[in-house]
């Protein structure tokens, strides 16, 4: 198992440079990854400056050279696909092989989210997320989706790592359409229950997750990921949960240096 820390890139000792110093302060503690919460204005409250997550990105690659850095997650409805896919390519050669693309439909407080149902946000998710793998491929690419149409057009960067950038998927893991989801992909970063009505996943959630994962891709399974946060991490690494991560609310940088500065916990 894996250790991890998220925090959004929200208030003081958030910026480009203050999540360049946490980044390095995370991967001298011996953490796994430092990962974004992608946001342009903090959970939708504007009384803190929020700072563009992907250009945060780039400091953090530049200041590390171990830890895994990306997205949990991303609000790819809100993005334009190909300029993800661009931007996740530069990042991961930035990075040299160790981004993260995690990707959700998006938070309805989001001020900057297109006013869609999440029946569309859905749709602009799935064919953004074919978009993005096809154009990663180097080839040119054709489609044509209810949301989104490229005609020939080709992105000749490809990423680091092969087969792709990791996609780790988002959302409510109890919803059928965003589990089916998450067994298309790379891994799950997804939560239990609603904002309203969260729900602690438990290492039964994660072993049945693995097991329709295997069940649906069969012999062509390749690896997989499953990052929790919350509850025993001896518990879920043995239930075959790959990540267990930690995550920061918007604190002042000592109080945030505190809880990284002792590092992970230990199995």
């Amino acid at each position: 198992m894996k250790f991890s820390v998220t925090v959004g890139a929200v208030g003081g000792g958030r910026d480009p440079r203050g999540l360049a110093e946490l980044a390095r302060a995370v991967e001298d503690s011996g953490w796994d990854a430092l990962f974004l919460e992608d946001y342009l204005v903090y959970q939708g409250d504007a009384s803190q400056p929020t700072y563009d997550p992907w250009i945060c990105l780039a400091a953090m690659a530049a200041a590390t050279s171990r830890i895994r850095i990306g997205t949990t997650v991303t609000p790819l409805p809100r993005r334009s696909p190909w300029k993800v896919a661009a931007e996740a390519v530069a990042l991961d050669h930035l990075s040299n092989g160790r981004f993260v693309l995690g990707v959700g439909i998006g938070d309805p407080g989001d001020p900057f989210m297109p006013p869609r149902a999440p029946r569309e946000l859905a749709e602009m998710l799935d064919e953004g997320l074919t978009v993005i793998d096809r154009l990663w491929t180097g080839r040119p690419v054709s489609f044509a989706g209810r949301h989104y149409r490229l005609d020939d057009v080709q992105l000749t960067a490809r990423p680091v790592q092969e087969p792709r950038i990791p996609i780790w998927i988002g959302g409510n893991m109890l919803v059928p359409a965003v589990r089916r989801r998450i067994l298309r992909w790379d891994g799950s970063c997804a939560y239990k229950g609603t904002t309203d009505a969260p729900q602690q996943i438990t290492p039964d959630d994660a072993r049945q997750l693995l097991a329709e994962r295997q069940a649906t891709a069969g012999t062509a399974a390749g690896w997989f990921d499953v990052k929790v946060s919350g509850g025993d991490p001896a518990a879920f690494a043995a239930a075959g949960a790959t990540w267990w991560g930690r995550w920061i609310p918007p604190l002042p940088p000592d109080e945030t240096a505190a809880i990284v500065r002792p590092g992970p916990p230990t199995l």
